[in-house]
C-alpha cells in the first residue's frame, strides 16, 4: 500500500530565537487550560510558521472515527452527545489516530461558519435536529489560530472565548439547541499597528506574548540560512531534526503526565497575588494562570514542585497584557511586572 508523502511542515525544533512565543505556546498545550495566546508584534516574524509546527509536533490523538467533532473514545467530556449515546447504549465505536488538528479562521468568517449551522426545515420536517458542524467542533482538542484577531469582529472574538473557556460550543436557533465539545488551545495574532484588541478581550486570553523582528545580525543570518535550507530539500531538513523532534515530543507528553501531581506551595501562592493586587490588575485570572502556567513550566522541567525561577519566567506572559495603561508612562510593561515580582519576592530589582 502507498503510503502518504509526509507534510512539510518547518520543524519547531529549528525555529531560531521566539523564545518567549514558543514557550507560552508549549505551556499552553501542556495545559489548555492556561486560556491560550494572544500574540502581537512586528510581520514576518514567524507567527503562523511556529504555530503550523507546533500542531505538527504533537503526537496523534484517538478520535471516534465516524465523528466530525474528533470525539475523545472514552472521555465523556471530549465526546459529543451523539457518540456519548451510542457508548452508553454499550455500542462497539470504531477509533483511529489522527493527527492534532490546526484550524485557521479566515478574517472574514461568519458566525455561522465559526460555530455551526441547524437546518431549521430539516428539523421540522423529519423531526431530527440537523446540525452542520463548523470551525469549532473541526478545531475540538486541537490549535485554532486567528490571525490579524484584532481586526475581527468583537462579537466572534467574544464567541471564541467563551468556547475555549468553557470547552463547550452552543448553537440555538428557532427554539433547538445544539452543544458539542469544543475544546482547543485558541492562539491570536496580531500587529499593534493595525488597532489593538479591547481590554475586556486582552484579558481573556491566559498568556500575551509580544515578538520583535531579530536585530542581532548573526542571528538574522541563522534564520535565513535555516529557511533556505528546508526550502531546498525540506525532507533533509526535517529528517536532520527529526531526533530533536521526538524528543521534544515525549517531553510534553510527559509533562502532561506529570502536571496533576505538582504543586504550588501556599506561600508562592499567596506572593503571586500580592504581585497581581500590586499591579492592579483587575479580576483573578491573572493569579489563576500565573498558578497554572507556572505548574506546566515545572512539569516541562520534569519537577513536581513549583520554584521562585518558574513564576518568574511566566509572570510577564500572564501579566502584561492585563496592566492598566497610561499613556504617560513609558516603563516597558514587562520591565514594570518583573520590578513588582522581585520586590515581593525579595529578590534583586532586574536592570532597566
Amino acid at each position: 500500500m502507498a503510503v502518504a508523502p509526509r507534510r512539510t511542515v518547518f520543524p519547531f525544533t529549528a525555529i531560531v530565537g521566539q523564545e518567549e512565543m514558543k514557550l507560552a505556546l508549549l505551556l499552553n498545550v501542556i495545559d489548555p487550560k492556561i486560556g491560550g495566546v494572544m500574540i502581537m508584534g512586528d510581520r514576518g516574524t514567524g507567527k503562523s510558521t511556529t504555530i503550523r509546527a507546533l500542531a505538527d509536533l504533537l503526537p496523534e490523538i484517538d478520535v471516534v472515527a465516524d465523528d466530525p467533532f474528533n470525539s475523545h473514545p472514552s472521555d465523556p467530556e471530549l465526546m459529543s452527545n451523539f457518540v456519548r449515546d451510542r457508548v452508553g447504549s454499550g455500542e462497539h465505536v470504531p477509533t483511529m489516530k489522527k493527527k492534532v488538528m490546526m484550524v485557521d479562521l479566515p478574517l472574514g468568517a461568519t458566525e455561522d461558519r465559526v460555530c455551526g449551522t441547524i437546518d431549521i426545515e430539516k428539523a421540522l420536517s423529519e423531526g431530527v435536529k440537523a446540525f452542520e458542524p463548523g470551525l469549532l467542533a473541526k478545531a475540538n482538542r486541537g490549535i485554532l489560530y486567528v490571525d490579524e484577531v484584532n481586526l475581527l469582529d468583537d462579537h466572534l472574538v467574544d464567541v471564541l472565548l467563551d468556547s475555549a473557556a468553557s470547552g463547550r460550543n452552543t448553537v440555538e436557533r428557532e427554539g433547538i439547541s445544539i452543544r458539542h465539545p469544543a475544546r482547543f488551545v485558541l492562539v491570536g495574532s496580531g500587529n499593534p499597528e493595525e488597532g489593538e484588541l479591547r481590554p475586556q478581550l486582552l484579558d481573556r486570553f491566559g498568556m500575551s506574548v509580544e515578538v520583535r523582528t531579530v536585530k542581532d545580525p548573526t542571528l538574522r543570518v541563522k534564520v535565513v540560512e535555516e529557511r533556505s535550507a528546508f526550502d531546498q530539500n525540506p525532507q533533509d531538513f526535517l529528517q536532520h531534526h527529526q531526533t530533536a523532534q521526538d524528543e521534544l515530543q515525549e517531553r510534553l507528553v510527559q509533562a502532561q503526565t506529570l502536571l496533576p501531581q505538582v504543586n504550588l506551595d501556599y506561600d508562592h501562592r499567596i506572593q503571586i497575588s500580592q504581585v497581581c493586587s500590586e499591579l492592579d490588575i483587575d479580576g483573578l485570572r491573572g493569579d489563576i494562570v500565573t498558578n497554572r502556567a507556572a505548574k506546566a513550566l515545572a512539569a516541562y522541567e520534569g519537577r513536581t514542585e513549583v520554584t521562585i525561577e518558574d513564576i518568574q519566567t511566566v509572570v510577564p506572559l500572564a501579566l502584561r497584557h492585563r496592566l492598566r495603561k497610561d499613556p504617560l508612562e513609558s516603563i516597558d510593561s514587562g520591565y514594570k511586572v518583573q520590578k513588582v515580582f522581585c520586590r515581593v519576592f525579595n529578590l534583586p530589582e532586574p536592570d532597566a
